[in-house]
């Protein structure tokens, strides 16, 4: 052991420690030294930030990393990504890769299977990339509608402002107030009728309890009665009424013959007019009728 020396201790240390550093650095971009997976190219026009440790999902799972990026300097729109993925995940032809970012920045890859799961690529295969249309994507697309639309913001916000220094405005916002106030006091005197109601409402309802148990009690009498009898009682009056009616409207009878007979309506008139005069005669000369004397009477 005389070998192991101080400064070989120091130098084994030292290595050790490199080893332990870089296996580390790796670790913390995504890759396993240790468990290695399956290497795949994409093929890409444009990386948009992508870079070696960038993680890459199928479904929203992760399923390996990118190791590095290969760049073609005689060919830019050629742009090689080397991509480790698990060795359990087998890719169906016509699998393709996209690079997505979200809003804080961080880009990723997105693996999008081919529809036939039967016919599956093979390792170093390259799979076709292209950028996937995130959120900050649409956000731009949106930027000339919203551009078009300040104009008008900034016209509604000046007819706003206008109406908002209009002193009718404040006039009708103290008009507010003003019924706000009756009404709050229309609430509390229909509060109080209500309550006043609703400490009379026993009452009332005694008296309409009474006032029902008498209806039913009319009501049961009338159902007592004998109403066929009645209703032949009321025949028989309106027949003897009908009776006296037609002896009335006929020439028979003495009440007949005084309203349907004109020359006994005439003497009887003319009786009644004697009889007057004779009366009034009376009054005027009660001696041509009447003569009376204590000694008798007195020859002529």
């Amino acid at each position: 052991m005389k070998y192991l020396t101080k400064e070989v201790k120091i130098g084994l240390m030292a290595v050790v420690s490199i080893i332990v550093l870089f296996a580390g650095m790796q670790f913390l971009k995504g890759l396993n030294l240790f468990n290695k997976g399956n290497e795949y190219y994409a093929k890409f026009d444009n990386v948009s930030g992508l870079s070696a440790s960038s993680p890459i999902y199928a479904n929203g799972f992760k399923v390996g990393v990118v190791k590095k990026i290969i760049y073609d300097y005689n060919n830019p729109k050629n742009i090689l990504a080397l991509v480790e993925l698990n060795k359990k995940l087998q890719l169906p032809v016509g699998t393709t890769a996209a690079i997505s970012s979200d809003l804080l920045g961080n880009v990723k890859m997105e693996l999008r299977f081919g529809k036939n799961p039967v016919e599956l690529m093979e390792t170093g295969d390259t799979i076709k990339g292209e950028i996937a249309r995130g959120s900050m994507d649409k956000a731009a697309d949106m930027l000339p509608q919203l551009e078009a639309m300040i104009p008008k913001v900034d016209s509604i916000l000046m007819s706003l402002n206008k109406l908002l220094a209009d002193p009718a405005l404040a006039s009708i916002l103290h008009n507010v107030d003003g019924v706000t106030a009756n009404l709050t006091t229309t609430t509390s005197e229909l509060n109080t009728l209500t309550a006043s109601l609703n400490k009379q409402m026993p009452q009332m309802l005694k008296k309409a309890d009474g006032v029902l148990a008498n209806t039913e009690g009319f009501t049961r009498q009338l159902n007592e009665m004998d109403l066929a009898a009645t209703m032949n009682k009321v025949n028989a009056t309106m027949d003897n009424l009908q009776q006296t009616t037609d002896k009335m409207n006929s020439k028979e009878g003495t009440l007949g013959l005084l309203l349907n007979d004109r020359a006994l309506y005439n003497n009887l008139n003319a009786t009644m007019y004697h009889a007057d005069s004779l009366m009034m005669d009376l009054r005027l000369h009660p001696k041509r009728y009447v003569h009376f004397s204590v000694f008798g009477r007195k020859g002529n």
